[in-house]
């Protein structure tokens, strides 16, 4: 049986930055995560407009396709259902104390912060908030209106990491990758794993 590094919850909504979430996806799995992966119906949407990866529908078959995409070991990528009320991140005696949503829609922003716990990904933020973990979100959207700001306001007020897709340019970046990597990285550094996607301030690669 595979012995892995830690557990964490990912969850893909339904906001462009497609990129994002799979790079990240990839990075913890070669970090040797265990991942539980949330996938909202919108988010299947956008990553098939904007990466032309169809996702399955079936929980089953989703697992079995990142598993393969990605030569994760068995158990590494586990995904639910937005419905799956049973499985371990919708409850603090078994979820991980990390999450991170890449990318997250405004709307889950939204209902995040007022509780609503309607699907997995909710629920599971829930879990990790009120289990005072650690949740990070990250946002693509522009502009940001006053009721996103609010919203955004009320998680960071209660722990949570706001860290929209904003990517910087002080490292030179020559393609798209670089730019995903730069966001991917700081989102690993955050979790306090090992990263050289993106080289810290004041080092070189």
């Amino acid at each position: 049986m595979t012995e892995f590094a830690g557990k964490i919850t990912l969850a893909f909504s339904g906001a462009s930055g497609a990129p994002y979430g799979i790079r990240l996806l990839e990075a913890l799995v070669a970090a040797n995560y265990q991942v539980y992966l949330l996938i909202s119906s919108a988010a299947r949407v956008v990553f098939a407009t904007e990466s032309d990866i169809q996702i399955p529908a079936s929980p089953d078959k989703a697992s079995e396709f990142f598993k393969t995409r990605l030569n994760a070991a068995p158990q590494q990528i586990t995904v639910f259902g937005k419905d799956q009320w049973m499985s371990p991140v919708a409850s603090g005696s078994a979820a991980p104390k990390q999450m991170v949503i890449c990318p997250c829609s405004t709307g889950t922003i939204s209902a995040i912060a007022v509780g609503a716990s309607d699907n997995l990904i909710e629920r599971a933020a829930d879990v990790v908030i009120k289990e005072r973990g650690q949740l990070i979100v990250v946002p693509r959207e522009t502009p940001l209106n006053a009721i996103v700001l609010e919203n955004l306001l009320k998680l960071s007020r209660v722990g949570v990491t706001i860290m929209p897709a904003a990517p910087g340019f002080y490292h030179q970046p020559q393609s798209i990758d670089d730019l995903v990597d730069f966001m991917v990285g700081r989102v690993l550094d955050h979790l306090g794993l090992d990263q050289q996607l993106v080289p810290k301030w004041g080092y070189s690669k």
